[in-house]
Order: structure tokens, then C-alpha cells, then sequence
């Protein structure tokens, strides 16, 4: 193993104030970089792809809380039900009621973020602020037994300019503020603001973010088989 995973994660862990959430970007990565990092303590990790997770978590200890963080197409939903700690990308009611759906074939409740779409870049998916707050208006969401919403998502634009990516992460902080207020007041579990990469979590972290998505930081560039 080239990479000294156990020394970048300690380095990770002491740059984030003890309220923010890591989430250690695993995918592409092999198992072993996995168990240098939980050695260290590490319990959550994201996945994007449904095999390569389901191998990972076949393989690895099971006290290890994966959260899917790609995006996540309705028919792939099944296969990661039965464990999945957190689905941090959910862009349509198509696929809150899906998840919802075989949640309770597995007598679960899954955790869920509602991603957001704010970046000015096409590439990416998620619900624009308009459509999020008509798929919150629209009710349906409450009757969904086996699914709780515990915040939102987003990615900021893939850019240099910090004041753009400063910018967006504000947005999306507001906006919190708006549909907790609207809808969530009550619900202690809506509290997650997952926003900040390798390569902008510093700047989330002073935008209010709670759960930051590192990856090449801890485990070096994606290793693609």
C-alpha cells in the first residue's frame, strides 16, 4: 500500500471541528485501504456503485455504516436496502418512494438526504431549490413510513473560484434553514448539511456543513479496475 492511509485520515480528522461528520470516500479504493482507515476508527465510508459495494461490505466489518452517495438509479435500490446506513442522493420522489419501498421489505428505516442542485454544471444531479421545495409542498414524503429525511446534499460547482463555491454552500445553508423551519421544526433528525469534498471542505465547514465526503485526501487519486 503506497498510500499512508491511517497518517492523511488522522490529518483529515484533526482539520474538522468535532461537530462535523466524516464520511471516507471509498469508492474505487481496495478493501485494504478501507481496513487501514477503520483501524484508525473511521466507521462511515461512501459508495456509488452497487457491485463494488456489495462486495465491500461482504468482505469488511460489519459495524461499518456505508452511506451511498452516487447517484442512485430506482432498480439498483433492492440490492443495498438490507444494509445501507444513509442514501445522501435522493433527486426525485420516484426514488424516496422506492427506497421506502424496500426499506419495509427489510423492516428498516433508511436515513436520506435530499440532494441539491446548485451548481452551475450540468453533469450534475439533484433537485433544484424549486423542486425541492414542490416535492416537500406535495406531502406524499410523510406517509413514507420506512424512510427518514435527515437533511440535504449537494456538491458545489468543480471550480477554483472560492467565492462561487462559498456562495453555493450559503445557498444551500439557507435554504436549510428555510425547509426546516417549513417542515422539519419538530423533527430533531433533520439536522445533516452534507456539503465539502477533498478539495473544498475547509470552505464547507465554514458554511455550516455537518457531514463532509473525503476521499482523495485520505486515500489518494481513484484506483479503476
Amino acid at each position: 500500500m503506497g498510500i499512508d492511509v491511517a497518517e492523511n485520515l488522522r490529518g483529515v480528522l484533526a482539520s474538522l471541528p468535532e461537530r462535523i461528520k466524516l464520511v471516507a470516500v471509498s469508492k474505487y479504493h481496495p478493501a485494504e485501504y478501507i481496513e487501514a482507515a477503520y483501524a484508525v476508527g473511521q466507521r462511515a465510508f461512501g459508495e456509488s456503485h452497487e457491485q463494488e459495494l456489495a462486495k465491500k461490505q461482504a468482505a469488511l466489518p460489519k459495524d461499518i455504516e456505508w452511506h451511498f452517495i452516487g447517484h442512485l438509479q430506482t432498480n439498483k435500490v433492492k440490492y443495498i436496502a438490507p444494509y445501507i446506513s444513509m442514501i445522501e442522493a435522493v433527486d426525485s420522489l420516484k426514488l424516496l418512494r422506492e427506497i421506502n419501498k424496500q426499506a419495509a421489505k427489510n423492516n428498516r428505516v433508511i436515513d436520506v438526504l435530499l440532494e441539491l442542485h446548485i451548481a452551475e454544471e450540468e453533469t450534475k444531479y439533484g433537485l433544484t431549490l424549486s423542486d425541492c421545495r414542490s416535492l416537500l409542498a406535495s406531502g406524499e414524503w410523510r406517509e413514507l413510513h420506512n424512510v427518514r429525511i435527515c437533511g440535504l446534499m449537494m456538491m458545489a460547482s468543480n471550480v477554483e473560484d472560492e467565492r462561487q463555491i462559498r456562495a453555493e454552500f450559503l445557498t444551500a445553508a439557507t435554504f436549510f434553514d428555510e425547509v426546516k423551519a417549513q417542515y422539519f421544526a419538530d423533527n430533531a433528525a433533520f439536522k445533516e448539511r452534507s456539503w465539502g469534498m477533498s478539495h473544498d471542505y475547509r470552505i464547507a465547514v465554514d458554511c455550516r456543513s455537518t457531514m463532509v465526503r473525503v476521499g482523495t485526501t485520505i486515500f489518494g487519486p481513484r484506483v479503476y479496475e
